[in-house]
């Protein structure tokens, strides 16, 4: 498996990082695939001879998905799993349950580790991860400490800077839609008669508006009737979570939709595990198309066929409104979803958030430059003095706010627009994929391939939409994506790089230096007279092969 460019230059951060301290932080959100970097780094560090790791979690599955994953990118290594029903440190990496290896007799077992992976690093505050490491520092005072995290700011306002003095690197929400790896969202701030009344509430000591005022307001029979009613206008067949301040809020707002024959389900905190499940797959499996929440959806959940989020609570943080909005911009692969056809996600905002914090869409064409590769630059947080990415805005360890101080030269930056960013992610994607992308001359613009020892790929503009190919050798194409094109090239580019190697990708591209073989050019001789190289013959070739499980895989696109 070869990293993402973006992924790679986290992990080389990270790992910088740790080397020049006793702990680093990552903040990357959902689709950047943190697992992946996560084994990535405890890998780089596991090569040492009789180092030890632990991969802290706080939920079962998360502790097997991590485990999974890791033996995915690091076959090599032993792993072993410290929980409830297993409790083993005989792997190199050992993944534990946090709620488990927090209690006095399992903290006795504790080995000496000499790396510490807190997943979900904004739970690090809490007393059962205290109680971890600080046994695992009473074990190993030399211990590093990673925490890998999709929002470092905790609603508690209780930062993390007393466990981490410093961020290695932040991808951003706006870089992966901006390359593809999310869809993008589409935000509408719908005023139903209440946003004065919104605005002029006050809020409590610890920076959240108080629940019952909010529900007091949002909460009325009008309302909530015109959320379903906004609803059918615009997002009908789509796959909806929606956003509750308080309880008898979510269950007004199930009942509307309801009412209007919509089949809609509940979650909240009060339920019991069983019955949450049953919830939550009756919406999964299509039965509901309608989901509303309280408080259990923010984080840690993801249904890639969701494709509407609807906000009726209001967000004192940007980085809450960002999680809620993130649980619609998952891209349903139409492997795992074939009937799924999603190319962006509807934000219907019935509150103030997109108000006050402004919508995602502002910000995902602002800069519109390659990230460097290597170290981060950074700044110091001028309120808790920790390292931090330069561009971010937010302190990940304390939630100080940068733009406070911008100064008129950053505020004055003129964005790109939609289409101008689109075409330079696009010009980035294939600048820094390991594969070289070629062009067919007699396509045009049409189709991008990219052609290795054992897959081909490639994105094919066709019945006005761009679709993600991909296909072993020989065998018929795979639908990897559809929407934007960047969406799509970034789908094929990581098919090629989950199915090739590095090795394999330097070698494809030495071709680019040899001229055509007498037989490629026997396969292909219209070329003959062409000036083209080998790699682009092997393209041209794998593109006649193929045409035929092309088209058929072309045509299936249009029918899903």
């Amino acid at each position: 498996m070869i990293l993402r460019p973006r992924q790679q230059d986290l992990v080389q951060r990270a790992l910088h990082a740790l080397h020049q301290n006793d702990n680093t932080l990552c903040v990357a959100p959902t689709g950047a695939g943190k697992t992946v970097m996560l084994s990535a780094i405890t890998a780089d560090f596991l090569k040492h001879p009789n180092r030890k790791a632990c991969i802290l979690a706080h939920r079962d599955e998360l502790t097997a998905q991590n485990r999974d994953k890791f033996k995915r990118v690091n076959p090599h290594l032993s792993t072993s799993v410290y929980d409830a029903s297993e409790k083993s440190w005989q792997g190199s990496a050992t993944f534990a349950m946090v709620q488990t290896l927090s209690r006095d007799h399992n903290l006795e077992t504790l080995p000496s580790l000499d790396l510490l992976v807190i997943d979900e690093a904004h739970h690090a505050r809490a007393d059962s991860y205290m109680r971890v490491i600080e046994g695992a520092k009473k074990r190993n005072p030399l211990i590093k400490i990673l925490g890998m995290t999709a929002t470092a700011n905790r609603g508690d306002k209780r930062g993390l800077y007393p466990i981490f003095s410093n961020v290695a690197d932040q991808i951003t929400i706006e870089e992966l839609i901006a390359s593809g790896h999310l869809v993008p969202p589409k935000t509408f701030i719908i005023d139903v008669g209440i946003q004065e009344a919104l605005k002029q509430l006050k809020k409590k000591k610890t920076g959240d508006y108080d629940d019952g005022e909010v529900s007091s307001i949002m909460n009325t029979l009008p309302v909530n009737d015109a959320v379903v009613q906004t609803w059918k206008e615009k997002a009908h067949n789509r796959q909806t979570v929606v956003f509750c301040s308080t309880l008898q809020h979510g269950r007004d707002v199930r009942e509307s939709f309801i009412r209007a024959g919509i089949a809609c389900v509940m979650v909240d905190g009060e339920m019991g595990d069983q019955e949450r499940e049953q919830t939550l797959f009756a919406y999964t499996s299509g039965a509901a198309r309608v989901i509303v929440n309280v408080a259990v959806l923010t984080e840690g959940w993801d249904d890639p066929p969701t494709s509407c989020v609807i906000l009726l609570r209001l967000s004192s943080y940007k980085s809450t409104m960002i999680q809620m909005i993130g649980r619609g911009l998952r891209i349903a692969s139409p492997d795992e979803y074939p009937h799924v056809h999603k190319t962006d996600c509807l934000v219907l905002d019935f509150g103030i958030s997109t108000f006050f914090h402004g919508s995602l869409e502002d910000q995902i064409n602002l800069l519109g430059r390659e990230p460097t590769p290597g170290e981060a630059c950074t700044k110091s947080c001028p309120e808790c003095g920790g390292e931090v990415p330069l561009a971010v805005h937010e302190c990940p360890l304390c939630g100080y706010d940068f733009r406070a101080t911008a100064t008129d030269e950053q505020d004055a930056r003129k964005p790109l627009t939609r289409e101008e960013f689109v075409m330079q992610e696009i010009e980035l994607i294939k600048k820094r994929s390991p594969f070289m992308w070629i062009r067919p001359p007699e396509k045009e613009s049409k189709v991008l391939l990219a052609n290795g020892f054992n897959v081909w790929s490639g994105a094919f503009f066709y019945n006005g939409q761009w679709v993600a190919l991909g296909a072993f050798k020989k065998q018929p194409a795979r639908i990897l994506a559809t929407g934007e094109q960047n969406v799509c090239l970034s789908a094929a580019n990581d098919f090629m790089n989950l199915h090739e190697s590095e090795q394999t990708a330097h070698k494809s591209k030495d071709w680019v230096y040899l001229p055509p073989s007498e037989a490629q050019l026997k396969w292909i001789p219209e070329y003959r007279d062409r000036k083209i190289n080998r790699y682009e013959a092997g393209g041209l070739m794998t593109l006649k092969f193929s045409k035929k499980h092309i088209m058929d895989a072309l045509k299936e696109s249009t029918h899903g």
